[in-house]
Parts: structure tokens; C-alpha cells; sequence
């Protein structure tokens, strides 16, 4: 017995899944049913799901581009730097 029911998505996404799905010869609602057979048969989501990429706060953003134009030699790298653990200990208690 079929039934229908109603599922809500963001027009967008499901403008580019129908597209997608369509080049490889499948209709949004069959990429749904087959799914959801696949979620019964092997009792399991049947993909990975990944967490969205973290974006970097505005700080983090900068100083990571600070740190590679240091890098590039872009601007001056004025970093202190040690060769010893010795060294950094020393700085650091005001030596």
C-alpha cells in the first residue's frame, strides 16, 4: 500500500539534488524510496555523515593569514624565536 506524505526541503537543495540525482538517471523521489529501503535492509544510515567544515573566527582567519605571509616573506616575521627550551624559559621569566 502506498501512502503519501509530505517532506519539506530548502528549494535550493533540492534543486541541485534533483539535478544531480537526474545525471545519474535517478528522480528525487526514487533517490528518497531507495533510501529508505536501504535504511531498512541494513538497519543503518547507509552513507557517512561528516560534520559541516568549522569556518575560523575572524581572529583565527587573520592570524592565519599573518602567519602564512610570514611565510611567503610578505611581511617581516618579528617572532621570537629559541634554540634552546632553556632559551624560552629565560624569555619568558623576563631574563
Amino acid at each position: 500500500m502506498v501512502t503519501a506524505s509530505t517532506t519539506r526541503f530548502e528549494e535550493a537543495d533540492k534543486s541541485e539534488a534533483t539535478d544531480l540525482l537526474k545525471s545519474m538517471g535517478l528522480t528525487f523521489n526514487g533517490y528518497l524510496n531507495l533510501a529508505v529501503k536501504q535504511l531498512i535492509n541494513q538497519r543503518r544510515i547507509p552513507f557517512e555523515i561528516l560534520p559541516t567544515a568549522e569556518e575560523p573566527s575572524e581572529h583565527t582567519r587573520r592570524a592565519m593569514i599573518a602567519a602564512e605571509a610570514k611565510e611567503l616573506g610578505i611581511i617581516d616575521d618579528d617572532a621570537v624565536s629559541f634554540s634552546t627550551a632553556n632559551e624560552a624559559m629565560s624569555w619568558l621569566d623576563g631574563e
